[in-house]
């Protein structure tokens, strides 16, 4: 079963990263675009670590 992130565990997940640097980083590119639910955003946790992933074997 899928498991997604609200903005808090996102944060978390990114070392608590800032509300502005992650959507920095959502107009960069460099993180998935996340699903609205309910008036609620959320991000499905297997596409960010595929995304992650992704950008992490670019840089190597």
């Amino acid at each position: 079963m899928e498991k997604y992130l609200t903005l808090t565990e996102l944060r978390a997940k990114l070392g608590n990263r800032s509300r502005s640097a992650i959507y920095g980083d959502l107009a960069a590119g460099r993180l998935p675009q996340p699903i609205k639910l309910g008036g609620r955003i959320y991000w499905a946790e297997t596409e960010l670590d595929d995304h992650l992933r992704g950008l992490r074997d670019e840089v190597a």
